[in-house]
């Protein structure tokens, strides 16, 4: 963005001064008026440079702005996703504890169960 303004600046300004060279070769007046048009049309041309290099860098400013903007709130929604991210992660890892623990509990009732038929089958073999 700045090297755009600069190419604009040089631009306008080597533009002022083949204007200004051009109209001193071709202008039918005295020195005297001369020197006062070239005078003044440079003033005019830096003027003008100045006008634009102070659009320039509003625009460039606005721009910063926004994007300073935009980047705060994807900060902000960031987090924000990242929080109910942890949550979700919290509550998926809570699920699957409780689903481990009950699998566990229902491999021990059905060990225990085995167990007991194992004991109850031996038990009438030696009656």
């Amino acid at each position: 963005m700045a090297e755009n303004n600069n190419d604009l600046l040089k631009g306008l300004f080597i533009g002022g001064l083949i204007g200004i060279a051009l109209g001193v070769l071709f202008a039918p007046k005295s020195g005297k008026e001369t020197r006062e048009d070239i005078a003044r049309k440079t003033s005019d041309v830096l003027d003008k440079a100045k006008e634009e290099y102070e659009k320039a860098a509003e625009k460039a400013k606005l721009i910063y702005e926004a994007s300073l903007n935009d980047l705060k709130e994807f900060n902000a929604r960031t987090k924000e996703k990242a929080g109910e991210l942890g949550n979700k992660v919290s509550e998926l890892t809570q699920h699957g504890v409780e689903t481990i623990q009950s699998n566990k509990n229902r491999l021990q009732k059905a060990i225990d169960a085995g167990m007991d038929a194992y004991k109850e089958e031996t038990g009438k073999e030696k009656v």
